[in-house]
């Protein structure tokens, strides 16, 4: 195991994420409570960068399990152009690590001015996004050194799922999430599957999942920039069907990211038309780990940040510090 900063926080994870659901349960029910009592008609969807990324996340999984639809914010309607959306009938989702970014504030701001319910997903506890949120769901996982967030992501959508799986009512995906941290380090204990040879000449490539598979694939993509600096694009394998696929050619290299969910039928028969044009392929899943589909996601995570981190140091990259990232970055 590297002692790189990225990787051990990566491999962190398991244990912030038992701190976490222990943490958060009493908060969890009483948030459950109040959006059961305000009914919202649809979910408003808030962050930035990987915290978009687990709003993707988060819109699968509403949709699936509790069947009400669920947006993304454009967060410079509020900061940048000073409008106001109508989110009364709104339950509005805020992510952030850092609770930081104006226009993430501003779109908090309009928010409640408008009288949507505002639950905030945010790690530092004292950021001006925990104190103006009417809820806050903390991530707990500690100080975040590293540029990359890895165990902040996982927690992430570790929140997302205990907030869920109260909220659907679903006892099965309930214990699934109580079972997270156990999956997650059995995640850890799995061969590496992206290695340095497969990508050693790669500088373009594409991420293909489908449903809760891609929403994780934009957040793959990400780092395959952020950390490796090879340019990365992340597609639902049916939307790449819809001309992208005419980039493909002999050694086109595409990571499959494989979820064993109802998705999985149709997302393998894509990854097979690719294949048949000339594609290499090089896939992520959660080998033979059983776990409930919802949660698979996250264990397909936790051995991507582990074996991203190792790409990126035998590309001679320090994988804490990518070259012109910063950890916290404010936007309007």
């Amino acid at each position: 195991m590297s002692n790189s900063i990225m990787a051990l926080e990566a491999t962190e994870a398991p244990q912030r994420i038992a701190e976490q659901l222990a943490a958060n349960a009493a908060m969890v029910e009483q948030v459950v409570a109040q959006i059961r009592q305000r009914a919202p008609k649809f979910v408003y969807m808030v962050g930035r960068g990987s915290s978009d990324h687990a709003g993707v996340f988060a819109k699968y999984l509403i949709e699936i399990e509790v069947g009400l639809p669920v947006a993304a914010a454009a967060p410079s309607i509020a900061s940048v152009y000073n409008k106001s959306l109508q989110l009364a009938d709104a339950l509005v989702l805020v992510i952030s690590q850092s609770g930081r970014s104006p226009d993430i504030l501003a779109q908090v701001e309009m928010a409640k001015r408008s009288g949507a319910m505002v639950v905030a997903l945010v790690n530092d506890t004292t950021s001006p996004l925990a104190e103006l949120a009417h809820y806050t769901l903390p991530l707990h996982v500690g100080a975040e050194k590293a540029v990359a967030a890895t165990k902040s992501y996982l927690a992430t959508l570790s929140a997302i799922l205990q907030l869920v799986s109260v909220w659907s009512g679903n006892q099965a995906l309930q214990q699934a999430v109580q079972q997270l941290p156990q999956s997650l380090t059995a995640a850890i204990a799995l061969p590496q599957q992206l290695t340095a040879q497969a990508l050693e000449r790669v500088a373009h490539l594409v991420v293909l999942g489908r449903g809760l598979g891609y929403a994780i694939s934009r957040e793959i993509a990400l780092k395959l920039k952020e950390v490796c600096g090879i340019h990365a694009e992340a597609f639902s394998s049916a939307e790449f069907l819809h001309g992208p696929v005419t980039l493909v050619k002999n050694q086109f290299a595409i990571v499959d990211v494989s979820i064993s969910d109802e998705s999985i039928n149709a997302h393998r028969g894509q990854v097979e038309d690719v294949r048949s044009r000339g594609a290499a392929i090089v896939q992520l899943h959660h080998n033979d780990i059983v776990a409930h589909p919802r949660v698979l996601p996250l264990l397909v995570l936790q051995r991507f940040y582990l074996d991203v981190e190792v790409v990126a140091r035998s590309r001679g990259i320090d994988p804490d510090a990518p070259p012109g990232l910063n950890k916290v970055t404010k936007t309007l």
